[in-house]
């Protein structure tokens, strides 16, 4: 995936998100007062307490029933289905969100062989179905966890977060903020299996 050209669609959505995220981002002011520098400074430390207990303490996919937009119950596990899996918590109001879900859109439809979950964190099916309607953003597996289950149980710190599980359900990387193409491919290296060298080498012949 890394250098890959984005299609013209790709490009309108990722556009439209960025023309209603950006300009409130720049001009907002609060991130420049001394309390906001504490927030972001324990921000970064929660982070790290994520990325090094997190791949420990909560090893496994989830199995907490999640909810369609259609309504119907279902577990990431049922989703992954032997897969591996890269977890997105977001949420329809949270910037950083918003930013990444063009990245992930396009890696969900280059990427068959993983399962790609986005778990929106606290909202109803209205809410999101109206914001993917709105930006044109065409997402499959996309789940409510209105009690915010997922999101305790991998103690997340914050949204967004991208969880990458291998094809048993283990977790092996995590990302807290926003993932860009580059980085987002760089991650899902560690969930395709090795390369066998006699396989490679019996392929040439």
């Amino acid at each position: 995936m890394a250098g890959r050209s984005f299609s013209q669609n790709e490009h309108e959505v990722l556009y439209k998100v960025t023309q209603q995220d950006l300009p409130a981002l720049n001009r907002a002011t609060w991130w420049r007062k001394p309390w906001a520098l504490g927030l972001a400074a324990g921000a970064l430390a929660a982070a790290a307490v994520f990325g090094a207990l997190g791949l420990m303490e909560n090893a496994t996919l989830p199995k907490q029933p999640l909810t369609t937009l259609a309504g119907k119950t279902v577990d990431l596990p049922t989703i992954a289905a032997g897969r591996p899996a890269v977890v997105n918590l977001w949420a329809t109001w949270c910037p950083p969100c918003r930013l990444e879900l063009p990245f992930l859109a396009a890696a969900q439809r280059q990427e068959p062989g993983i399962a790609f979950v986005f778990v929106d964190q606290g909202e109803d099916a209205v809410t999101v179905e109206r914001y993917l309607g709105t930006v044109r953003l065409d997402l499959a597996n996309v789940l409510l966890d209105t009690g915010n289950k997922i999101g305790r149980e991998v103690s997340s710190p914050g949204l967004p977060i991208t969880l990458f599980y291998d094809a048993g359900g283990r977790m092996v990387d995590s990302h807290l903020g926003v993932l860009s193409p580059s980085l987002l491919a760089g991650k899902m290296l560690r969930l395709r299996p090795p390369k066998d060298p006699a396989a490679k080498e019996a392929a040439k012949d």
